[in-house]
């Protein structure tokens, strides 16, 4: 099937060191031969050289010297797209890799689509779809857990996963199919306890992938944080030190913050989405009480909360009503002003709210650490390896693997209910089906153009 060829900036729009240009395609040997002059002024056929190679030269456009650049050739199916390839490498800058552009669609080639390079290695067979879908979040990642999941998806691991299971389902599908077309050869005699049997490591593998969604989500999306407690108790310092800038207004008046406050924090290989919130409490003031709405707001959809306990004052119905509120929710409360002489114990504390307490000092900067590793503690169910652990950080294959979990307990309930054996066969092929979605060998064409409509140019 032949090409039409595409050419993009590969590299972030702004001054560096160096710019990438793409090219790929069926011509990209043939526009870059347009292009290419040697360090002597010569222009030579660079498309006769060995596959990825590099040559130092000029680029030109028509009679025009642009600028002296290295040039890598790779030739299909040996390459990112698995078409034959090419990449400028040019002196960084917006309008220097601009005009190698303009230069390359003079030549021939035509301005590519967002994710349209990735978009051909999957439509090519180098890579599947969830591969292709790392690929973007290798790009976006926030943090180094993220990052490390991404790497492990684009080597293959929740491929290698999902293809082990369809290898699996299919294999009974046939079976069964088998059996139906040619009862007097094929028997299906005891067959129900035997499938049965082979179901359950099946569910037990797609309920583990579903199990990680969680850790995926937070790795990818952040913990959406809220800083929860009565006026003056240290909210806004802790967002201070957590944030290492005096970021938020500290001062000795009660409710000062009147509205949230929302930062991202990165942490000890942690995304946090922290929201300062106003101090809770009854008030008679009009903007004050507005900003206390939102904190409860703010609070009602997070995923984690930090209530922030003045230890040098005496708890009171404020206080009261945060324990209330924070019970069974992900949680941790912090004995803040811990340097100075406290009013209310650790113990006293834990035993009326039931879960451990962490003294810390925010304007001392003590503490800290402890509470970092306490979210680690809540968010991350062990320590985190990426060499066989596989995470879920997909919307989109989280809801497939529900789909085809969903189907293969009702090819249980149809064993239980004695129902017969095309039951089976149904239900295993949507299991089947759902899993494809996540490869890609089962999806059409209008979520494959959606998925890489997201992607940024030149990737």
């Amino acid at each position: 099937m032949r090409t039409d060829t595409i050419a993009a900036i590969a590299t972030g729009m702004g001054n560096s060191g160096i710019g990438i240009v793409r090219i790929s395609g069926d011509e990209a040997f043939t526009v870059i031969d347009k292009l290419y002059r040697n360090k002597d002024g010569r222009q030579v056929p660079i498309s006769q050289a060995r596959s990825h190679t590099v040559h130092y030269g000029f680029i030109y456009d028509g009679d025009e010297k642009v600028d002296e650049a290295l040039v890598l050739i790779m030739k299909g199916p040996h390459s990112y797209t698995a078409e034959d390839t090419v990449e400028i490498d040019c002196h960084g800058g917006i309008l220097m890799v601009r005009k190698i552009l303009e230069a390359v669609i003079h030549a021939g080639a035509r301005t590519a689509e967002p994710g349209e390079f990735t978009k051909r290695a999957f439509l090519n067979g180098r890579i599947d779809l969830s591969q292709a879908e790392a690929v973007a979040d290798v790009i976006n990642a926030t943090n180094e857990y993220a990052l490390k999941s991404s790497v492990s998806q684009l080597s293959g691991s929740v491929s290698k996963r999902i293809k082990e299971l369809r290898s699996q389902i299919l294999y009974q599908i046939a079976f069964i199919e088998s059996a139906l077309d040619d009862p007097e050869h094929i028997s299906l005699d005891g067959y129900d306890e035997e499938l049965l049997a082979r179901l359950d490591p099946m569910v037990e593998e797609v309920k583990r992938l579903l199990a990680s969604a969680d850790d995926g989500r937070v790795m990818t999306e952040g913990v959406k944080t809220v800083i929860l407690g009565k006026p003056n108790a240290g909210k806004s310092s802790l967002m201070n030190v957590l944030l290492g800038e005096e970021r938020a207004i500290v001062t000795e008046i009660a409710g000062t913050t009147r509205d949230t406050l929302e930062e991202h924090i990165y942490l000890q290989g942690i995304s946090l989405n922290v929201v300062d919130t106003a101090g809770i409490r009854d008030t008679e003031d009009v903007v004050e009480k507005i900003g206390v709405d939102r904190a409860r707001r703010a609070a009602g959809d997070a995923d984690l909360i930090i209530f922030v306990v003045d230890g040098s004052r005496p708890l009171d119905e404020s206080d009261r009503e945060i324990m209330d509120f924070i019970r069974g929710r992900k949680s941790i409360i912090l004995l803040n002003k811990s340097d100075l002489e406290l009013v209310v114990g650790k113990e006293e504390l834990e035993g009326m709210s039931g879960q451990k307490v962490i003294p810390v000092s925010a304007k001392e900067e003590q503490g800290i650490e402890e509470l970092e590793q306490e979210i680690k503690r809540l968010f991350y169910h062990g320590e985190l390896k990426f060499n066989d652990q596989v995470y879920i950080t997909n919307v989109r294959h989280k809801e497939a693997l529900e789909q085809a979990l969903r189907s293969l307990l009702m090819v249980k309930g149809s064993i239980e209910d004695r129902m017969p054996e095309d039951f089976y066969s149904i239900d295993l092929m949507n299991a089947y089906e759902q899993l494809g979605l996540i490869t890609g060998e089962a999806v059409d064409d209008d979520l494959v153009n959606e998925i890489f409509a997201r992607f940024c140019m030149g990737k």
